[in-house]
């Protein structure tokens, strides 16, 4: 029973003071649950746990199958948790100190080219024209969704919940509020801006709530009140399937990926990108460092001296 005191103890002081998200907290209360149990099928308590203890959990969860990244965050779970005890008094040291977790391979973002971007935003464009009422909104719905998505590279989640309220301001940016309450400017660029001014104008015409009267920007008449990121995920399948493109590859987050990697493509910095995107860390934006590299290589290959050379050696 401790265990669980001091796990929900731990939990209470993220969400307190890190404004935790509560996938994030679940995702911690199931990590340090497990390892609880590990312990305790050992008849261990937490104040009794040793290095010994965390690395024969982490041998088990490996001959378990869990994959290097789970293994790594759970580590981390872990060692927050005997730090956040260790603050308190609980514990003298802390057992995780010093424990090094395996090594998780690079993974590249999945992406899409400007091409077949292009191809996703015509084929929302096309399907505006024979549409007619509900339909029509509908369309217009998803036309400003994905230019939206591509022109800001928002996470799909601040998206769909934007409320109406972000329109009072300057219509060229919007004030969005991100991961652990953390607010950031988002431009808007003039194809998203004349796509949403067409979606809510329509919706208007079509008998929807008054601006002024509406909570939600993407209003639904679903149990949330606002359209959920599941069904804009299931819309852009059917959309990838219009444009030619396989619908494996096509979601809301593979578009926030083109989003940044575009902009490193075309000499943004990653700093600016970072921002952006609404990252705490650049070390998170650092999965699009890929792009800077082969940007560097291009530069080498077709600007220096010896590159226009006959016999001149790439690698």
């Amino acid at each position: 029973m401790s265990a669980q005191r001091h796990i929900r103890q731990f939990l209470d002081m993220l969400a307190a003071e890190r404004s935790a998200a509560q996938n994030t907290l679940e995702a911690y209360r199931r990590d340090l649950d497990d390892f609880a149990q590990f312990l305790a099928r050992s008849h261990r308590e937490i104040e009794q746990a040793a290095a010994a203890d965390v690395t024969g959990y982490l041998r088990h969860v490996a001959e378990s199958g869990l994959a290097p990244s789970s293994r790594a965050r759970r580590l981390s779970a872990i060692r927050q948790f005997f730090r956040f005890l260790t603050a308190e008094g609980v514990l003298t040291e802390s057992p995780a100190y010093g424990l090094s977790g395996p090594k998780k391979p690079l993974a590249l973002p999945k992406t899409l080219s400007v091409a077949e971007v292009d191809r996703l935003i015509e084929a929302a464009r096309e399907r505006i024209e024979p549409a007619h009422g509900r339909d029509r909104v509908r369309a217009l719905r998803l036309y400003a969704l994905i230019e939206m998505l591509y022109a800001t590279g928002m996470r799909v989640s601040e998206l769909v919940t934007l409320p109406r309220a972000v329109l009072t301001g300057d219509g060229r940016v919007l004030m969005i509020k991100g991961k652990g309450g953390r607010e950031r400017l988002v431009p808007l660029n003039k194809p998203s801006r004349e796509a949403l001014t067409r979606y809510l104008e329509a919706e208007r015409e079509s008998g929807g709530a008054p601006l002024g009267k509406a909570k939600w920007l993407f209003a639904s008449s679903g149990a949330e009140g606002h359209l959920t990121r599941q069904r804009l995920a299931q819309e852009l399948k059917g959309l990838a399937e219009d444009a030619g493109l396989d619908p494996r590859r096509v979601s809301p987050h593979v578009l926030r990926h083109a989003f940044a990697s575009h902009l490193l493509d075309r000499g943004a910095d990653l700093r600016s990108v970072q921002q952006l995107l609404g990252h705490a860390d650049i070390s998170t934006t650092q999965i699009y460092t890929h792009v800077l590299e082969e940007r560097l290589k291009q530069v080498v290959f077709e600007r220096h001296p010896l590159a226009a050379k006959p016999g001149a050696a790439k690698t």
